[in-house]
């Protein structure tokens, strides 16, 4: 067991009552998971406030409280510590519990909007694939050399982290893959963490539901490399113009990454086929098994960040030519009856707009495009007539159903998916709401050489409606669905 006034290492205390030299068993900020000698640490969340929950966790046997208010009532044995932000406050003390396990291998941190599952994933695959023991933080999962674990979150809670992390220094991972999200930079997961380098992507449309503005949204991102220590690298799109925002005030040793303008790292798009890109990367000619342009970027970053870490050239580039596209991110298949379909996660305008520019640009435009794509609920609304609009628009056929429509009505969100379809698109669209049936429509709707996509899910193997979760995986749908129509 470990001290409490070592755990509370570097946090900016207001005021202590009762003692910090006290043993305790674990950091819990869950109320419902309190056991004898926890620290519980009150954190003012969206839906509810930690301190409401203080005098139960007492009563459930917890021995020291972390909170920002002075209470009006002070339990005898229990030791209060006032702290200014609680969220900080368990970032830094979950990174001291777990000793500090970030500072002992190197973090990398992947943040932007779109290419963050693709990047960490793909990264994690070539250094694992170079030999070396390496670990993954991401939406997708969890790895710790080679053993997997489920991910609920893009940026996990902070103990969640620290935890995964301690278990990768032990296991002797020396390298980790990590995606940031905004929320999870907002929210103080990513607090006393030591990062050996920094990722940016792009910034495109997401999260105003959560951010009051696009300006919030950027700037939130822009603490990540506020924060990285001068040992550190800041790698960023310099094609997207909030790159150099990134590195305006960072301490970290910069560099640029491009397709189109001067950069440290620099591609240019030789072939863009359905097999793959054909890639010239400073001078040298690699081809890859992934699509499109928005993973020439994706292939770019994991070059640059593999060559700041130190891997050769040469080796590098050969180890890009054998990377496979990511679970769910523009993966696809071709049915018997030559029909293409594709399943991707793009679930921002920015990121279908992406795929349908990459279907368009490498087909023979003898087939048709077809889209099926919806809208998460309890989620931005503002997107959703933008998906609405880019895919009626860009595709031959649009589809719209549900995602995930948690809490609210799906029908609404069609309709106000459908508000942004221009009077010229309105005979390119049909709206179905369940999922499932708008997959098998779009997949009767197909002839021999057209291309379907299936947007919005990915990776993700269930479908949330009303708090329930059900399964649901796009890729085995329509792949059972194009096998039965072939009978």
């Amino acid at each position: 067991m470990k001290k409490l006034k070592d755990i509370l290492y570097k946090v900016a205390v207001e005021s202590v009552h009762g003692s910090t030299d006290i043993a305790v068993n674990t950091l819990v900020f869950d109320s419902r998971k309190i056991t004898d000698n926890d620290v519980f640490i009150a954190i003012k969340g969206v839906v509810t406030d930690g301190h409401q929950y203080i005098a139960d966790v007492i009563e459930k046997g917890a021995i020291a409280i972390i909170c920002e208010e002075v209470l009006s009532t002070i339990e005898q044995g229990i030791t209060y510590i006032i702290v200014k932000d609680t969220k900080q406050a368990l970032a830094i003390m979950a990174d001291n519990f777990y000793d500090n396990p970030s500072q002992q291998l190197q973090l990398i941190g992947i943040t932007g909007t779109n290419g963050k599952t693709t990047i960490a994933t793909l990264l994690y695959n070539q250094f694992n694939n170079a030999g070396y023991k390496v670990g993954l933080l991401s939406t997708v999962k969890v790895l710790v050399n080679d053993t997997e674990f489920s991910a609920t979150h893009t940026t996990p809670d902070s103990i969640t982290i620290n935890h995964y992390l301690r278990l990768m220094v032990d296991r002797g991972v020396t390298l980790c893959f990590m995606e940031v999200s905004s929320h999870g930079i907002h929210q103080k997961r990513t607090e006393g963490l030591h990062f050996t380098g920094g990722v940016f992507t792009n910034l495109s449309h997401d999260h105003l539901d959560y951010h009051n503005s696009f300006a919030e949204y950027r700037d939130v991102k822009k603490t990540f490399f506020d924060q990285l220590p001068k040992s550190a690298f800041a790698l960023v799109n310099i094609d997207d113009k909030n790159g150099l925002i990134m590195l305006q005030n960072t301490e970290a040793k910069q560099f640029t990454y491009a397709l189109k303008t001067v950069a440290d790292y620099k591609a240019k798009i030789i072939e863009n086929q359905l097999s793959g890109l054909l890639l010239n990367i400073n001078n040298n000619e690699v081809w890859t098994k992934l699509i499109g342009t928005f993973n020439a970027y994706n292939i770019l970053a994991i070059y640059a960040t593999a060559d700041l870490l130190g891997i050769e050239s040469i080796e590098n580039l050969r180890l890009l030519s054998e990377l496979e596209s990511v679970s769910g991110r523009f993966q696809y298949l071709i049915s018997d009856g030559g029909i293409t379909a594709i399943v991707d996660y793009a679930h921002t305008p920015d990121a279908l707009k992406n795929v349908l520019e990459t279907i368009n640009a490498i087909r023979t435009h003898n087939e048709q495009v077809i889209t099926v794509v919806g809208c998460g609920g309890d989620r931005d609304k503002t997107k959703r007539p933008k998906m609405a609009h880019i895919a009626s628009q860009l595709s031959n056929q649009a589809i719209f159903t549900s995602d995930n429509p948690r809490t609210e009505d799906p029908e609404t969100i069609i309709e106000e998916m459908e508000a942004g379809v221009e009077p010229q698109n309105f005979k390119k669209y049909l709206s179905i709401v369940d999922r499932r049936q708008a997959i098998k429509t779009a997949s009767k709707l197909a002839e021999k050489g057209d291309i379907l996509l299936i947007a919005g899910k990915g990776h993700e193997t269930y479908q949330e409606i009303n708090g329930v979760r059900t399964d649901f995986d796009d890729y085995k749908i329509i792949k059972e669905t194009l096998k039965e129509l072939q009978k």
